[in-house]
């Protein structure tokens, strides 16, 4: 594959060693703020072209934000939706939904409902029961009117100043075999038996919604092997090599995307998912290189990384090392790659978000400064970068045109979450009356 295709995708991803890490998230550090995060992709680093996507060129925004003096608070933990606060935003209708995307995002929340009626929202907008009216009614409304669907079931929500900031990822592919043979040598490991989840949640109310990873070591809870015990060898003979890949660096940043598509020597292809990671530490190698002046002028982009590492080998595996960070991997023999809520991802529908502030499963309406990102999305992703009130990553699917649109955004903007009619009026009367 490109390396020019493989840059775009790479995630931030990371979860702490031994330390609390969000429920549910797969990777893990949050990001700073978006100000300081322009040169650094959510998905990885900086592709060699990078796009001219589409700007709106001072076309006003398709609705106003909410005054924040408006927002209704209805909890005190400014870490999810209702401590940052809530208000009613404008009429769906009067944002004007553009067809295809409705009718696209209508398929993608009809896929979500067996789950959005069940799950917990860690929110704290929303119950399953709320969604259950939408849900019934999506199962048999026509594609076609689906944005006089929306119109119908949902009222838009700005949660805090609104103020969005989005970028993108794709579906990365790399050359494998599915045994250990000549030019192909570097293991592509499953999830060991042994790796634990520990939702420290069911030992402490102060801890909910947070968790560890590790393993047993006789009567303790220790930490698993990182990247380079991995690397020397510390899960051979223990048959959970899944495939062997042909390129370290390449399942390097496949391993930092998630997910991706392996090319098989006969042609065909073999789809893998997140099954798992080790807990330790995540370190973005970009920037460390770009900290210690590895990367000259012009070259700080993926392939000016790429480039280095291949032309510095030892060295280049001592950086790569120093993410300690490993993610395990499951094959896919249904539709994917598979998000956060168990369901495929939808090229320029799913978008990924923080789940203490959106409901998976929730349509989001962006208006952003790249048009090309404009329009009804549904969250059904999460990614360990992905942090905050209104930070959304979008996702464009596979190849190159999609490796070169994710590569591209980077772009601050509006964003509104549709949520069950009467959820505002709901949360202001529990504001008031919190005994009931």
């Amino acid at each position: 594959m490109k390396i020019g295709a493989l840059g775009a995708a790479m995630a931030m991803v990371s979860a702490c060693s031994m330390s609390i890490i969000p429920q549910g998230t797969a990777r893990g550090q949050a990001p700073p703020p978006p100000a300081q995060q322009e040169s650094e992709w959510v998905k990885g680093e900086t592709p060699a072209a990078t796009p001219q996507l589409p700007y709106k060129n001072g076309a006003p925004p398709r609705f106003q934000p909410v005054d924040p003096a408006q927002l209704v608070k209805i909890g005190d933990d400014p870490g999810r939706a209702t401590g940052a606060g809530v208000a009613l935003g404008p009429d769906i209708a009067s944002l004007n939904l553009a067809d295809g995307k409705a009718a696209s995002a209508l398929q993608s929340f009809r896929t979500s409902c067996s789950s959005l009626v069940r799950r917990e929202d860690n929110s704290g907008l929303t119950t399953g029961s709320d969604w259950q009216l939408s849900c019934d009614a999506a199962q048999s409304w026509p594609d076609q009117d689906a944005a006089r669907f929306f119109a119908s079931y949902f009222e838009t929500v700005q949660v805090g100043d609104g103020k969005a900031f989005a970028t993108g990822y794709f579906e990365p592919q790399i050359n494998v075999s599915r045994v250990r043979t000549g030019r192909y040598q570097v293991p592509i490991y499953r999830r060991p038996d042994n790796l634990l989840d520990v939702d420290l949640g069911l030992f402490s109310e102060e801890l909910k919604d947070k968790r560890i990873r590790g393993k047993v070591d006789g009567t303790k809870l220790v930490p698993f092997e990182d990247r380079a015990q991995i690397d020397d060898g510390a899960l051979a003979g223990q048959g959970l090599e899944l495939a062997w890949a042909e390129d370290y660096i390449e399942l390097f940043f496949l391993q930092i995307q998630g997910s991706g598509r392996l090319a098989l020597p006969d042609g065909s292809i073999m789809r893998i998912g997140y099954a798992g990671q080790n807990g330790q530490d995540y370190t973005g190698i970009g920037k460390l290189m770009r900290e210690r002046g590895l990367l000259a002028d012009g070259k700080t982009n993926m392939q000016g990384i790429v480039e280095w590492l291949r032309a510095h080998p030892q060295e280049g595996m001592k950086i790569m090392r120093e993410n300690r960070s490993y993610v395990f991997f499951r094959e896919l023999t249904g539709p994917g790659p598979l998000g956060a809520m168990g369901h495929p991802v939808v090229a320029r529908t799913s978008v990924a978000a923080d789940r203490m502030f959106v409901p998976l499963g929730a349509p989001v309406f962006l208006d952003m400064a790249h048009d090309i990102a404009d329009g009804l999305w549904v969250a059904q992703d999460t990614g360990g970068a992905i942090k905050g009130a209104n930070r959304f990553d979008t996702f464009w699917g596979a190849g190159e045109q999609a490796a070169q649109i994710a590569g591209g955004m980077s772009s601050s903007g509006q964003a509104l979450l549709f949520l069950p009619k009467g959820t505002v009026a709901r949360l202001v009367a529990a504001r008031r009356n919190p005994g009931q």
